[in-house]
């Protein structure tokens, strides 16, 4: 069965996301020859390889991102990977990278956290949405905080951190009174999640779940689509918010850093030794010349 039917042939490129958690022989060269294979074929995106497995996101043509999906699968280890796939008019990207990391995502703890091994039940998407309806449930993101404050869903959470390597101190310091609660984590596309909701569990907490797929699979999934999620989801490509809630309950809980008006308008600072990504309205960005915060702005 195709994964992908492209439902709109106007648009003729595809973004996909996706991630695995399987020891890789050689992980170094692998990366290598990935990088190879991926500059033959012609896609852009980032893709870390690690030992412990592959995280990636990758933009290319119909035909190319199709290939790309076929070609994976033929390797044993990914032959059950999966792949969430999005429609675009463009590349999203302007480079390809591979590149080895020691991990996945960096969480930097020091006893394992094999998701193979450990890690909180998964939920699918209506799973989730209806736990997220119980009044005993403790909802958080398991993302940084400029990612909630474009979109999150409704009453969870709000992490003080600003790299997912945050999350062990942060959850000591604030979570420690919610062992005995159920606890939902969500994230983009549900890698994070893996580790931190694995965490949560060698940390003594005691029933944690984790959103099946992050965010990206529950606003495609039908039945939900994409119910209780506020705002949008920041993801890590040209695009940078892609939409969640297809209802019309979809609302903007974004806020400009300068004026508190909201906007979902993400613009970098202009001072190139700041470059922060920051929420800002288009008065307010013509205001400040594209800049932060007073302080970056030129004398």
């Amino acid at each position: 069965m195709n994964p992908h039917m492209n439902m709109n042939p106007t648009l003729e490129y595809s973004v996909l996301l996706f991630y695995k958690f399987v020891k890789i022989p050689d992980a170094r060269q692998f990366a290598q020859d990935h990088l190879a294979y991926c500059n033959d074929l012609g896609i852009k995106g980032r893709i870390l390889i690690a030992d412990e497995g592959i995280n990636g996101t990758l933009s290319g043509s119909f035909e190319q991102t199709e290939q790309y999906m076929r070609d994976l699968r033929q390797n044993p280890l990914f032959s059950d990977i999966v792949f969430k796939v999005d429609d675009s008019d463009r590349h999203t990207f302007k480079k390809m990278f591979v590149r080895y990391k020691k991990e996945l995502v960096t969480f930097r703890v020091d006893e394992e956290l094999d998701p193979n091994v450990i890690s909180g039940e998964r939920l699918a998407p209506k799973q989730f949405y209806e736990q997220l309806q119980r009044d005993d449930v403790i909802v958080l993101d398991g993302r940084t905080g400029y990612e909630y404050d474009i979109g999150h869903f409704r009453n969870s959470i709000r992490p003080d951190v600003d790299s997912f390597r945050e999350f062990p101190q942060w959850i000591q310091e604030n979570m420690n009174e919610f062992k005995d609660k159920p606890i939902l984590t969500y994230c983009t596309g549900g890698i994070r999640c893996e580790k931190l909701s694995g965490y949560l569990l060698k940390e003594g907490f005691q029933e944690v779940y984790q959103l099946d797929g992050g965010i990206v699979s529950y606003g495609k999934d039908a039945d939900v689509q994409g119910k209780l999620f506020d705002g949008k989801c920041y993801v890590f490509d040209e695009r940078i918010i892609v939409p969640i809630n297809h209802t019309d309950e979809d609302i903007v809980v974004g806020k400009c850093s300068h004026c508190g008006n909201p906007s979902e308008r993400f613009i970098n600072c202009a001072n190139n030794d700041c470059d922060l990504q920051h929420i800002s309205c288009e008065e307010c960005d013509a205001a400040h010349n594209g800049h932060c915060s007073e302080r970056c702005m030129p004398n």
